[in-house]
């Protein structure tokens, strides 16, 4: 196969969008950069995290020479303190779809936030805003016991409790705020969500390894390679400031948070990296539940293809969609 036989003007005419999903530390950017030496593309991000400034190495975020090669949206986008939504990502990313196919280029969205994914397929339920006294009240009886308030869920929304781990403190506590505002189950509410008047092809693809164990491995360098880049240092400069506080989703993002209460003096350093790693896979364990349930996705496993093999088979998942 040739780089020609995609015809990438053909996939804009048909609306076509390009989903490269997978879990942290699978090689979704490599793979989206591979993808842009070939074709005119444009990558959105989908990462709660990348959209936060200052927070570049513990996210791993895309160099300033890797953005230069292609242009990336979605990244750098607010401060630390600000807040932004799965419904914000779905209004950003629609924007941005469109004004890129116009550009005559093809939209790629990156990244492994599954639920920005989901939101933008199937549409944003008509969820209450959160309630501060609520989510204060639930916030410290999580700290007490998580897994007590995990057994809150499962008595009023058993079908959330299945999915929501109780190692997820920011969807639990989302999922038993909502029941508290509405007294109806978060589940219920989602599955009356209406449907994305959305009219775009489009194609997913999924990193999913085989091997758990090459996963984690990964998963172990790439926390490695974080903190000889300078992960602490980039922390210390979040924790000194005096508008930032643990509670905040940017301070909750995995290692972040670990890095927060080692620098408050709530463990050693150790036990800092041991958290690390371990919230990280968590972390991984949840985006590939969410990956498994989707459909029509072409999978690779990245840790027994190159990104060369990998590029080759996407060209050809797209070549073969072109005329759809």
């Amino acid at each position: 196969m040739t780089d020609a036989d995609v015809n990438i003007e053909k996939l804009v005419q048909h609306k076509t969008v390009l989903a490269i999903m997978g879990p942290t530390a699978s090689g979704k950017t490599s793979l989206a950069l591979r993808l842009a030496q070939q074709w005119p593309i444009e990558i959105i991000s989908v990462d709660s995290a990348l959209i936060y400034k200052g927070m570049d190495i513990g996210t791993a975020k895309p160099s300033h020479a890797e953005r230069q090669q292609v242009p990336h949206h979605l990244i750098d986008l607010i401060d630390p303190t600000q807040s932004y939504s799965a419904a914000d990502f779905v209004t950003d990313a629609k924007r941005l779809v469109s004004e890129i196919l116009e550009r005559g280029r093809l939209p790629v969205l990156v990244g492994g936030t599954m639920m920005y994914f989901h939101a933008l397929q199937q549409g944003m339920a008509d969820l209450p805003s959160a309630d501060p006294g609520i989510r204060v009240r639930l916030q410290q009886q999580y700290e007490q016991d998580p897994q007590a308030l995990h057994q809150q869920l499962k008595n009023c929304d058993p079908q959330a409790a299945e999915r929501i781990h109780y190692n997820d403190p920011q969807r639990l506590i989302r999922a038993l705020e909502v029941y508290e505002i509405t007294g109806e189950p978060l589940s219920r509410l989602q599955a009356q969500q209406a449907s994305v008047n959305w009219n775009v092809n489009l194609l997913k693809v999924g990193l999913i390894p085989a091997s758990r164990e090459r996963l984690h491995l990964q998963i172990q360098l790439r926390l490695e390679a974080m903190y000889q880049q300078g992960f602490l240092d980039e922390v210390r400069n979040l924790f000194a400031r005096p508008d930032l506080h643990a509670d905040l989703p940017s301070i909750r993002s995995v290692g972040y948070r670990q890095a927060w209460c080692y620098l408050n003096a709530e463990y050693d350093q150790t036990t800092f990296e041991q958290k690390a790693l371990i919230a990280t896979r968590q972390l991984a364990k949840r985006q590939l539940t969410w990956l498994r349930k989707e459909q029509g996705l072409l999978t690779l496993d990245p840790f027994e293809l190159s990104t060369e093999q990998q590029a080759k088979l996407v060209g050809l998942y797209l070549q073969k969609n072109t005329n759809l």
